[in-house]
């Protein structure tokens, strides 16, 4: 892109458009994950939808691949590249919330802290992650796990439409009615087929919930990931649980002399009735004996938010991920292996369950590709201290190699790292050929490229 296509970008932008060599570009080009470091084109801090639209015919002319940035947690920093054209949805937070029909509109730089707000007062939710940091629109177009995923299916579950900016700058709505075929790809695919401005959810009744963490001994680890196992096949669908390798952190409901040792835990979320909450639970509390636990009632965005505070941004990141059936002994070997060596406080491995609503729904009713696995295995290395970045790297590859023989083909796309693009066709699983077929429909030349990319 010329210096004078970019003066007219800037003429056509009410937002910012910052470029290399001024004085914001080396923080406007910072991402989550601090082991990237890109230097885009541009980087436009969209106003609104008319922002986007030419930032994208601006990238389209100059033949400039477009990285989208939402909430800027993407682990390989898909929201930015080297020379691409950055637009970063970040002031794009608004959301609108009709309590009537238990909908809500929400701009897609919003994060889940931004949705929860303006849905808590209302006593609704939709199923979003486990940070509310986390943006609504890299987590939900791959498919969006969290604590409500059993009871109300994945994000992309509750998707009604959603606005799309498309690689030539064109403004579509895609629905059920209108581009159906895109509404179908939006679903899983990624960020693979245009900018989403504006994602349309259905809402579920969810206020105050009960759960929180409960931490055991790592000894006891298997017994808990065998009672996990057992109970979440069949239990209640107002609970939500995973199971977690974590190093006991600094908080009031450990006691001192625990922090930093390192423990399992389950962390659990129930939207059911309040008196029915410690019956539900207690399969997986009464598991082993309890080091540590925070059960009690507070509201859905509270836990949503928990642990917001051991992922900061500016961490070094390396995930790798796993779908995966009912635990086998070879899986939960590989666990017992190599989870006591998280290395970090920042550091964790979430098992969490995909079954409940996710398995009501067809699989190839949407794009996402693993209606039949139990469970997503994410194994997330964090850690602030550089000089880690080796040790700490090769932990999360060798506890992966570990899980692959008793682990589907695929990841979750969401999770997968950068150096993952000979996996890509099997982290979309069955859905690939006809993702691809889309693809070439909506963006042949590629321009969105920056993520788990299905080429044309």
């Amino acid at each position: 892109m010329n210096a004078n296509g970019l003066g007219d970008l800037q003429g056509k932008v009410r937002g910012e458009v910052i470029l290399p060599g001024q004085e914001r570009y080396d923080e406007a080009r910072k991402v989550y994950n601090a082991m990237i470091d890109k230097r885009p084109a541009a980087i436009v801090r969209a106003s609104g939808v008319a922002d986007v639209i030419a930032a994208v015919k601006a990238a389209h002319a100059a033949g400039l691949g477009v990285a989208v940035r939402g909430g800027g947690h993407s682990v390989p920093g898909f929201g930015t590249a080297d020379g691409a054209m950055v637009v970063d949805l970040s002031r794009m937070r608004g959301v609108r919330v009709d309590p009537k029909s238990k909908v809500a509109w929400a701009e897609g730089g919003c994060t889940w802290g931004d949705f929860n707000h303006a849905t808590q007062p209302f006593g609704l939710a939709t199923t979003g992650g486990i940070i509310s940091t986390t943006g609504i629109g890299g987590l939900t177009l791959g498919g969006g796990i969290g604590y409500l995923t059993r009871g109300a299916g994945l994000s992309l579950d509750n998707v009604v439409g959603a606005d799309v900016v498309l690689a030539d700058g064109s403004f579509v709505t895609a629905n059920a009615e209108s581009h159906p075929d895109l509404y179908w790809a939006l679903r899983g695919g990624g960020g693979n087929f245009g900018v989403v401005t504006n994602f349309q959810f259905r809402l579920h009744p969810v206020n105050e919930i009960f759960g929180g963490p409960i931490f055991f001994e790592r000894e006891d680890a298997e017994k808990v990931m065998r009672a996990y196992d057992r109970y979440i096949t069949d239990a209640p669908r107002q609970l939500g649980a995973f199971f977690a390798w974590q190093i006991a952190p600094p908080v009031p409901f450990v006691p001192k002399e625990r922090v930093g040792d390192h423990l399992c835990a389950i962390v659990t979320c129930w939207t059911g009735p309040a008196d029915q909450a410690k019956k539900a639970i207690a399969p997986l509390r009464d598991a082993a004996p309890v080091v540590a636990e925070l059960q009690t009632t507070m509201p859905y965005s509270a836990l949503n938010g928990a642990f917001d505070g051991l992922v900061p941004p500016g961490l070094q990141h390396y995930w790798k991920a796993v779908y995966g059936g009912p635990l086998s002994d070879g899986a939960i070997q590989a666990h017992l292996n190599y989870g006591p060596k998280v290395p970090t406080v920042n550091s964790t491995v979430h098992i969490y369950p995909i079954n409940g609503a996710v398995h009501d729904v067809g699989s190839d009713a949407t794009a996402f590709g693993y209606r039949g696995a139990k469970y997503a295995t994410v194994i997330a290395g964090m850690w602030s201290d550089v000089s880690q970045n080796v040790a700490n790297t090769e932990w999360v590859r060798e506890f992966y190699r570990a899980l692959s023989p008793f682990s589907e083909k695929g990841g979750y796309i969401n999770f997968a790292s950068g150096d993952e693009g000979d996996r890509v066709q099997a982290n979309y699983g069955k859905n690939f050929d006809r993702l691809r077929q889309l693809k070439k429909k909506y963006d042949s030349g590629n321009a969105f490229r920056f993520n788990q990319n299905i080429a044309p």
